[in-house]
């Protein structure tokens, strides 16, 4: 079953996708550009095996993200970047846990934007079931 979408409804869902989809494949990108910074960070966050987390989280975001932005098995894409962000967000940006006021905001507002793309990702996991307008398929 197709999703039920104008024509406008159309571009603006397959906008919507890539515009999601790209940032967290960018996102994903830097786990292996900046692999010791973030390794360091997420050491220091209590990650385990943060030195095998990195990158292996940073594939779920470039993967899951080009899935996504590509409409190609979305929902192997959309499960990808759901679970990543159900994980990563509370345990990286747990801001109840900080003292220091900035650095308490600063994880506040990464943990509210991290909300805000987990429900993203979970709209699209909803509809992944669904052909996607303007995707690619194999």
């Amino acid at each position: 079953m197709a999703l039920e979408l104008t024509a406008v409804g159309e571009v603006l869902f397959l906008v919507g996708r890539v515009l999601f989809g790209a940032v967290l494949a960018f996102t994903g990108l830097n786990h292996f550009a900046d692999t010791e910074s973030m390794v360091g960070y997420a050491d220091a966050k209590g990650v385990p095996a943060a030195g095998l987390m990195v990158p292996f989280t940073g594939g779920m975001l470039l993967v899951g993200g080009l899935l996504v932005a590509l409409g190609l098995y979305p929902l192997l894409g959309a499960g990808a970047l759901a679970t990543f962000l159900l994980v990563a967000t509370p345990k990286m940006h747990d801001f109840w846990n900080v003292d220091d006021p900035q650095q308490q905001q600063n994880e506040m507002n990464s943990f509210l934007k991290n909300a805000a793309m987990f429900g993203t990702a979970i709209v699209l996991l909803a509809l992944s079931t669904r052909a996607w307008p303007y995707a690619i398929s194999l």
